[in-house]
């Protein structure tokens, strides 16, 4: 049986492909995931690819991950980035790798995206390179995996 990424998205990410196409590009959400599904059966890793406006939703499905010992979680948590110290508690819990990441160059943006609660627990983090981002967290978990628990 094939380990699983989940790839987890937060609020706003539903209206992918409408919300700002100047900041987040023209890519819906099912681009994305067709994108992440793609990428992940090149690495014969399965997909659990979801989706929530409720940070409660993002926080079970990070325990679920964990607790299935995924192969690694790739999380937008969207706005909650900045202010749910709740998701990055439920990031700190698990023993997996997470990568976090962004459509846009956060830096290039409003001062207060500048800080991330997540990334001081996460395994890496990404910004700015749209929805490839998605794929390119998800060849590092899967170089990851090949290389065992310490790398």
């Amino acid at each position: 049986m094939a380990k699983s990424v989940y790839v987890l998205n937060g609020p706003n990410l539903n209206l992918l492909g409408t919300r700002e196409p100047q900041t987040y590009g023209h890519a819906t959400l099912k681009d994305l995931e067709r994108l992440c599904r793609d990428r992940a059966t090149l690495h014969t890793l399965d997909l659990e690819f979801r989706q929530s406006n409720h940070e409660g939703d993002l926080i079970d499905w990070i325990h679920e991950a964990g607790a299935k010992k995924a192969a690694g979680i790739v999380l937008n948590a969207g706005g909650l980035t900045h202010t749910s110290v709740s998701i990055r508690d439920a990031v700190a819990s698990v023993s997996i790798p997470v990568v976090e990441v962004h459509i846009s160059n956060v830096f290039a943006r409003d001062h207060f995206r500048h800080h991330s609660h997540i990334a001081p627990v996460a395994k890496a983090s990404l910004c700015g390179f749209g929805i490839e981002g998605y794929a390119l967290a998800i060849e590092g978990l899967a170089a990851l995996a090949v290389a065992g628990p310490k790398a």
